[in-house]
């Protein structure tokens, strides 16, 4: 008697469970931009310091080594020798030396 009414109860509890991880999932897809973690648009012209700041999710004014930290986590992820983007590749660089003050005009060569 006991064993069939475990097993329900077992069923139920995995029925709700997998409700709700259906519902934190769509929630977690649905988040505002803001909260994502890399930018996600396309390029401007001129980069500027703002844009370098979103491609490598940090902020306009941080201190050069969480620039090179954040840069190498981007790259990481975008590198063409994994699979990335050559182009890509080289925004992630440009906002890296646009941040640290490695350029002179901030123009893109694109």
């Amino acid at each position: 008697m006991a064993s069939p009414l475990m097993a329900g109860i077992a069923v139920a509890a995995a029925a709700y469970a997998g409700k709700y991880g259906i519902q934190a999932w769509q929630a977690f897809k649905a988040r505002p931009a803001t909260m994502r973690k890399f930018y996600e648009g396309g390029f401007q012209p001129t980069m500027t310091r703002r844009e370098a700041a979103q491609i490598l999710g940090v902020r306009e004014r941080t201190p050069m080594d969480k620039v090179k930290e954040a840069h190498r986590r981007v790259m990481v992820a975008n590198h063409p020798d994994a699979g990335g983007s050559h182009y890509i590749a080289s925004k992630i660089n440009e906002a890296k030396e646009m941040l640290l003050g490695k350029t002179k005009s901030g123009g893109s060569a694109f």
